[in-house]
C-alpha cells in the first residue's frame, strides 16, 4: 500500500518506441459530440443529504433515458458530497473509481468536553494502517479488515465538536473511525455530519447539483447542448490516476477483441507500474482502449524487446474504431 494517496503520486512518462499519429481513426476525447460523451463519459453529482446513492443513479439514468448507469463509491443516505455517476459504457469503468481513494470532511461530537489537544493526539493515532470491522448498517460482510488512512487534518473544535478532514483508502468507514476514537478518548463520540470531497481523480469543485443537470437537459431541449457537455467528463476522467501505457493505432483493434497486450505494441508509458498493478491502455490520441493487469514492470518494459506487458481486465472502447490489422 502507498503511503500516499494516487492523486500525490508524480509519474513520469517514457518513450519506447515512436509512430506517426493517424488522423483518420479515432476521435481525441475533447473533440466527441454530446452524444459521444453520453455514451461515453461520467457526471459528478453533488448528492444532497437524503437520497441514497442508488437513488441518485436511477434519477440520473431516468433524466437522460439511458440504458444503464454505475456510480463510484456509495455515499450513506445522510451524507453528502461528490458522487461520479458513469453513463452507459463507462459503466466499464466503475472498478477503477470503487478502487481509488476518497478525501471527507468530517465533524465528529464528543459525549464530554475534550481538550484540542488531546483530540488532535487521539487522531493522529489513526494515521497510517488501521484495523475496522463494517459498521452494522453496511454494504459489505462485517469481518475484521485493514483500511489505510494516509493524513487526518485537524481544523478546530469547539470543547465537543470537531472538524477534521481525512485522506484514505477506499472503503473506510469514517463513522466508525469516530466511534473509535470515542473509545480511545473514553468519553465516546459519533459521527455528527460527513462530506466527500474527493472520489479519486474528480473533487468538489467539479460536481454539479441535480438541478443543474435537469436545467442542462432543459436547455438541450431548447436547442442548447453546451452546459450538458459542460457538465459531462470523457470516461478517460475516471482512469487519471491510474498508470497508463500508450499502444501503437495496429495494436488497439487486437486489444478491443481481447488480445493481451505485447511489448512490441508499446509506444510510451508511465513510471512506477508494478507487476499486477491495474493500469489504463490509451491509444495516442488519448481515447481509453482497456484496463488491464500489469503483467511487467515500468523498469521491465523498459528492457524487453518481446513477451506479455499486460492482459485484459475490461475492454472500453468498442470494436471496428481502429483498422483490424491481423
Amino acid at each position: 500500500m502507498s503511503r500516499m494517496p494516487a492523486w500525490e503520486i508524480m509519474r513520469e512518462t517514457r518513450i519506447k518506441a515512436e509512430e506517426e499519429l493517424n488522423p483518420e481513426y479515432g476521435c481525441p476525447p475533447d473533440q466527441r459530440t454530446l452524444s459521444q460523451n453520453i455514451r461515453l463519459g461520467v457526471i459528478i453529482i453533488d448528492k444532497v443529504p437524503g437520497p441514497t446513492s442508488h437513488e441518485v443513479a436511477a434519477w440520473v439514468k431516468k433524466l437522460l433515458d439511458l440504458d444503464k448507469v454505475g456510480h463510484g463509491g456509495t455515499l450513506d443516505p445522510k451524507v453528502t458530497g461528490v458522487l461520479p455517476v458513469t453513463l452507459q459504457s463507462a459503466t466499464k469503468v466503475v472498478q477503477a473509481l470503487l478502487d481509488a481513494g476518497k478525501e471527507y470532511v468530517c465533524v465528529m461530537r464528543t459525549h464530554g468536553e475534550e481538550t484540542e489537544d488531546r483530540v488532535r493526539e487521539t487522531l493522529d493515532m489513526f494515521t497510517g494502517e488501521i484495523f475496522q470491522r463494517p459498521p452494522l448498517r453496511s454494504a459489505v460482510s462485517r469481518r475484521l479488515r485493514t483500511r489505510y488512512i494516509y493524513g487526518i487534518d485537524f481544523l478546530e473544535g469547539d470543547g465537543k465538536n470537531w472538524l477534521f478532514k481525512v485522506r484514505c483508502q477506499s472503503g473506510t468507514y469514517i463513522r466508525k473511525l469516530c466511534f473509535d476514537v470515542g473509545e480511545i478518548l473514553g468519553s465516546g463520540a459519533h459521527m455528527q455530519e460527513l462530506r466527500r470531497t474527493r472520489s479519486g481523480p474528480f473533487i468538489e469543485a467539479q460536481a454539479f447539483t441535480m438541478y443543474d443537470l435537469a436545467d442542462a437537459i432543459d436547455l438541450r431541449k431548447e436547442g442548447d447542448e453546451q452546459p450538458l457537455k459542460n457538465l459531462i467528463h470523457p470516461v478517460e476522467s475516471a482512469l487519471a490516476l491510474l498508470p497508463k501505457i500508450w499502444v501503437r493505432d495496429s495494436a488497439v483493434e487486437a486489444i478491443c477483441n481481447g488480445a493481451q497486450l505485447a511489448v512490441p505494441g508499446i509506444l510510451r508509458y508511465e513510471t512506477g507500474i508494478g507487476v499486477n498493478d491495474l493500469i489504463a491502455v490509451m491509444t495516442q490520441k488519448g481515447e481509453a482502449v482497456a484496463m488491464m493487469k500489469a503483467e511487467m514492470s515500468s523498469g521491465k518494459i523498459q528492457q524487453e524487446s518481446h513477451g506479455i506487458a499486460a492482459t485484459i481486465v475490461r475492454v472500453i472502447m468498442p470494436t471496428k474504431v481502429y483498422p483490424k490489422s491481423w
